[in-house]
């Protein structure tokens, strides 16, 4: 049993419950109470004690759409690239990347991934991976050091065309064997999807047998109308947009992830919004691919539940939710517009969708709720409370801020200190299969 308090306590919700002398109290792997610290302190004295240091104690951060395969690849420098186009990028960048990981090379993108998400306050991720030099296997090896660092997660590979038929069926195998593994394990903290590419990249035939192979239980998470060349391929060889034709063929419903949505029309959302689907936005990603600003606002209005993502531009949620705000005041040049829309989308939304995966609820200290938690050293000069912490979330808080992470009930960091793991050990590690990695890149 923990008991994590000495700090104001924000459980988010529509209601929203925020507590100035606040402790949550967890008992194995769910929330047993929250509360006035002093009573709780009391109530429970032979609970191990998590000070908060006067920080704000709230639920782990939910990340909706990232790529742990991508890790390695910071700072990696390429000789003539310069793309420019949004093809360009992923030709001359993330499949090329992509077409070299070995298990190694994943394992290591995992363990440097995830560790930066628990640093910034990350405790679940909804990763969408690619690796077509070793397919089989590969989600397995994420989900082993998910398990191994303690984070929670829900797992894809990305089925595509692009690397040739036998590549293509090793994917939608991979998709398949780890949806079976899941099932059977029927465990809250490893969870799986169906993953694709983007409609440019999949013909009709891999389409047809990827509904064939998902079972009923799970949904998709692929990447829709990121690129404009995704909607003109669409258009050119089947006569309708991206969204309506995965939709036409089935791959839709509540538990599928339409990722970026970026060149959707007002048609595409109404779509969206009656088959049900998650769209996660990633706001960096978006304009640092210049691809364009996803018509979030719209997206809100059509009844589309929005989620947010990185698109493992960054694993910090804070600085990604103020991307997404002033990306779309930029757009729509309404300087009060998105706040509370972004505020919803990491606080509540993303929330909303995990629930749709994960068994326990997920993103609120409510009782019952996962021991998802995390201590934020925020201290800010101005008030906080329920009717501000949004504002300071928004405008005061990175993911750097982080100084303890507890998901599932373990104990992961602690003021700042990864607990049971060597960092300098591990960096060495990692760094040393990545210097590997960049010459053969």
């Amino acid at each position: 049993m923990l008991l994590t308090g000495n700090g104001k306590l924000f459980s988010p919700g529509p209601e929203g419950v925020f507590i100035e002398n606040g402790a949550v109290v967890t008992d194995g792997d769910v929330i047993k109470e929250t509360g006035e610290y002093p009573a709780l302190f009391a109530k429970y004295p032979d609970a191990e004690f998590v000070d908060a240091h006067g920080g704000l104690i709230m639920p782990g951060f939910i990340n909706a759409h990232t790529h742990i395969y991508s890790a390695l690849a910071r700072g990696l420098p390429v000789k003539g690239y310069s793309p420019r186009n949004f093809y360009e990028v992923l030709e001359g960048m993330w499949w090329k990347l992509d077409r070299l990981l070995t298990h190694e090379d994943i394992a290591a993108s995992a363990y440097a991934a995830l560790t930066d998400c628990i640093k910034q306050g990350v405790t679940t991720v909804f990763d969408h991976h690619a690796g077509y030099f070793a397919v089989p296997g590969s989600l397995f090896v994420i989900a082993r050091v998910a398990e191994i660092l303690g984070i929670r997660s829900c797992l894809c590979f990305e089925v595509s065309d692009r690397n040739g038929e036998e590549k293509c069926l090793e994917a939608i195998s991979e998709n398949s064997d780890f949806i079976t593994y899941t099932e059977k394990q029927n465990d809250d903290m490893t969870k799986a999807m169906f993953g694709l590419h983007a409609s440019f990249t999949l013909s009709d035939k891999t389409l047809e047998r990827c509904v064939l192979a998902r079972p009923e239980r799970t949904g998709y998470h692929i990447h829709v109308s990121e690129g404009i060349e995704d909607v003109i391929d669409s258009f050119k060889r089947y006569g309708k947009s991206p969204v309506r034709r995965l939709i036409d063929f089935g791959i839709s419903g509540e538990k599928t992830i339409y990722a970026h949505c970026v060149n959707a029309n007002a048609a595409d959302l109404r779509l969206i919004a009656e088959a049900g689907c998650v769209v996660v936005n990633c706001p960096q990603s978006n304009m640092g691919n210049a691809v364009g600003c996803a018509p979030v606002l719209d997206m809100f209005g059509s009844g589309v539940l929005v989620g947010l993502g990185t698109d493992a531009f960054t694993n910090d949620m804070p600085e990604s939710m103020r991307a997404m705000l002033t990306s779309q005041r930029h757009n729509t040049r309404r300087p009060g517009a998105a706040f509370n829309e972004a505020a919803a989308m990491l606080l509540q939304n993303n929330a909303a969708a995990a629930g749709r995966f994960f068994s326990k609820p997920l993103g609120t200290l409510t009782p019952g709720a996962a021991a998802d938690i995390i201590v934020a050293d925020l201290k800010p000069f101005t008030p906080l409370d329920l009717d501000t912490v949004n504002g300071h979330l928004m405008f005061g808080m990175s993911g750097l801020n982080c100084l303890t992470t507890i998901v599932n009930g373990r104990l992961l960091m602690k003021d700042r200190e990864l607990v049971g793991v060597d960092e300098e050990e591990m960096r060495a590690k990692i760094l040393e299969i990545s210097a590997k990695l960049w010459s053969r890149f």
